[in-house]
């Protein structure tokens, strides 16, 4: 079943990261889906904020994956896949090693690469109503 909240505002979004991390600890792999302007990359920003990142570096829109590594030695991923045009391209930069790493993997786009995504993975999907944002998110 899935969760969600409604965001009124940016402010609200470090409390929304916290429930969304604790919810895809099991996997460590979180996928957002919503339009462009929906809140993907500030929602990112915020959970990178809360795993121990202190300077987050926004989108990887051209640089297509952003690395940050964490006190426990672990690390984040944060994939922006909205210019992958196949999924050989994600396979070229060397996707199926990312996922055999013990690292949060961030993935704004994954409809770009459905068909390289795991078995089970956190979804979380944001929809802009006005000014607020709903924000839904489930284990698949």
């Amino acid at each position: 079943m899935a969760n969600f909240v409604v965001s009124q505002s940016p402010d609200d979004l470090s409390s929304i990261a916290k429930e969304i991390v604790l919810e895809g600890q099991t996997s460590k792999i979180i996928a957002f889906v919503g339009e462009l302007g929906a809140g993907k990359t500030t929602l990112i920003g915020n959970i990178c904020h809360y795993l121990g990142v202190n300077e987050y570096l926004g989108s990887p829109t051209f640089s297509l994956v952003n690395e940050y590594e964490l006190k426990d030695n672990s690390g984040i991923y944060h994939f922006d896949c909205f210019r992958i045009k196949s999924d050989e391209e994600m396979l070229d930069i060397g996707w199926d090693d990312y996922l055999q790493q013990n690292k949060w993997i961030l993935i704004e786009w994954p409809e770009k690469i459905k068909n390289l995504l795991p078995e089970h993975f956190l979804l979380v999907n944001i929809k802009v109503d006005g000014n607020n944002r709903r924000i839904e998110w489930e284990m698949l």
